[in-house]
């Protein structure tokens, strides 16, 4: 689920290419096609609507300057949202999404109530079950071309919410997967380029999901790998709750 990564992308970046051949032109599939067919290859609607949550977790690394840690995520309807990463040498990073309030909180900004784009960005994000919604969150989308990524013809596709920035997603021709997604992100920092280029597939649960994801954003490169994904665990209803530096500032 690409959004579940937007959002462990944006968690990290608060702590911190190849010329590509142009494919043979020909009649490009719309949109709605593409987006459907991703549905279809990676487990089909009758498996996406059996998710009920999700727990997530794996790995981080900063390779270049040599931090690695972990990463929880937890997800609920509609939009309720929990990460956290723990980096050595660095400490908890966290995250979260609930009832439309969006914060993060780590120890090198201490903690942060979003708001305006960046707030508006981070609930889009949240939307549980984002790959079986899509067109609930991107009433326009368009495929703009075709690039040849790796190897493979992928079609381009802009997707376009009715708030917030867009997003370029780049479907293979061949196995209807997503292999990269390209945006520009509202953050603390100021509006961040971001590219993410997903790889590994695996099933989890019915489900194919990417377990690599090589994200550059603000200067900085890292990498996340996905361990586990357990769908359908009960999680506590106060897993959800923000932490009391962000009721603090909810008071002021």
């Amino acid at each position: 689920m690409i959004n579940r990564f937007a959002i462990l992308c944006m968690t990290a970046a608060a702590v911190f290419a190849a010329p590509q051949e142009a494919a043979k032109s020909e009649a490009l599939p719309k949109a709605e096609t593409i987006l459907d067919r991703y549905i279809e290859v990676t487990g089909g609607k009758a498996a996406y609507a059996k998710v009920t949550s999700e727990i997530t977790t794996g790995t981080m690394e900063f390779a270049a300057q040599g931090l690695k840690g972990s990463m929880t995520t937890y997800a609920a309807p509609p939009d309720k949202t929990y990460v956290a990463i723990e980096l050595d040498g660095i400490g908890k990073v966290e995250s979260g999404t609930i009832d439309g309030l969006a914060w993060d909180k780590n120890a090198m900004t201490g903690p942060h109530v979003k708001s305006g784009e960046e707030k508006t960005q981070s609930l889009h994000d949240a939307t549980f079950n984002s790959t079986l919604n899509w067109r609930s969150l991107y009433p326009k989308v368009e495929t703009v071309g075709a690039e040849t990524i790796d190897g493979e013809v992928c079609y381009k596709v802009v997707l376009t919410p009715s708030e917030g920035r867009q997003v370029t997603s780049y479907y293979q021709k061949k196995s209807g997967l997503v292999v990269k997604r390209t945006m520009v992100a509202a953050s603390q920092m100021g509006d961040q380029p971001v590219e993410t280029v997903v790889s590994d597939y695996k099933d989890f649960g019915g489900i194919l999901m990417p377990t690599r994801m090589l994200n550059k954003l603000a200067g900085q490169e890292f990498t996340m790998t996905i361990q586990t994904v357990k769908a359908n665990e009960v999680i506590p209803a106060d897993k959800f709750d923000p932490p009391a530096e962000i009721k603090a500032l909810l008071k002021k």
